[in-house]
């Protein structure tokens, strides 16, 4: 398939990467041009009016600003390109997938949501687990593209905004996972047990599944370079739950107990490291730090 790819940071590279391996033509355009360079087989264009057409064109971007900017004020929507169909595979808010939708749905170019699980090594290998929702012909027309980047892709309906809450429900329980890690690690540590020991046997036995394995290692080891996922990326993703629990009128108490801690993590600097930095929050506090 002939594929754009807009949004070329460590994950795109990965994902763009993966399908010139499995033998689509993908040309790909990023803010920063130099991102966009180097990397085996894809080809980098001027703008993103050249990546927004062909077979399918994929925005992962990091946030909702950045989606904004790019499609919605820089006109690609209303420009000469079309393509078969839009994969918005970018961590964004619910509010903003729902007038994405509609804003397609003008334009007549199809849209599906589909937002991804995994870190960079992921992306490379082709081992995502991506989440979609949207029409189902577009859906089918885009499996080439899913299969080559993912190891499944999950489905969720119709509507696009239900991949979007699905992500950012599985991301705040993620992070649920590292902060109650760093709480633990620094209650045992107050009794003289390092947290390594605990998190060793833990993620062994009762929490032996990735979450805890790899988040665990990190934090054991105080692993926070180069990010995976990174922290400031989790604050935008939690503050995003929050939001769209407001407006369901559902209450997370506990999204906002990762609020503040992230929070904290950034004033203290953390912002541009790993989210397994977020323990270092409970270390400190316990420290008087």
């Amino acid at each position: 398939m002939d594929v754009g790819f807009i949004g070329m940071g460590r994950m795109g590279r990965g994902m763009a990467a993966r399908l010139a391996q499995e033998g689509h033509t993908v040309r790909a355009w990023n803010r920063s041009p130099e991102a966009a360079q180097g990397v085996p087989g894809v080809t980098a264009v001027g703008s993103a009016a050249e990546a927004f057409r062909g077979d399918a064109v994929i925005t992962m971007l990091a946030d909702d600003a950045a989606l904004e900017s790019v499609l919605v004020q820089g006109g690609l929507l209303d420009g000469a390109g079309r393509p078969g169909v839009h994969l918005g595979m970018s961590t964004i808010s619910v509010a903003l997938a729902e007038r994405l939708t509609a804003i397609h749905e003008r334009a007549g170019i199809p849209y599906v949501s589909a937002p991804v699980f995994g870190r960079p090594d992921a992306a490379e290998a082709g081992k995502l687990n991506i989440v979609v929702a949207g029409p189902e012909a577009s859906i089918a027309s885009a499996t080439p593209l899913l299969d080559a980047m993912g190891a499944k892709t999950w489905r969720y309906g119709e509507k696009p905004k239900r991949a979007n809450a699905v992500k950012l429900a599985g991301n705040f329980m993620l992070i649920s996972a590292i902060e109650a890690m760093g709480e633990a690690c620094a209650f045992t540590e107050g009794h003289g047990v390092p947290g390594a020991e605990l998190l060793d046997l833990m993620s062994n036995t009762i929490f032996a599944a990735p979450v805890y394995k790899n988040y665990g290692a990190a934090i054991a080891t105080s692993r926070y370079e180069p990010p995976g996922f990174g922290l400031r990326l989790g604050a935008k993703d939690i503050r995003l739950a929050l939001q769209a629990g407001e407006a369901a009128g559902v209450p997370m108490p506990f999204a906002s107990v990762l609020r503040d801690g992230l929070i904290e993590a950034m004033a203290r600097g953390d912002g541009e490291k790993d989210l397994a930095a977020l323990a270092e929050v409970s270390r400190r506090r316990r420290e008087g730090r």
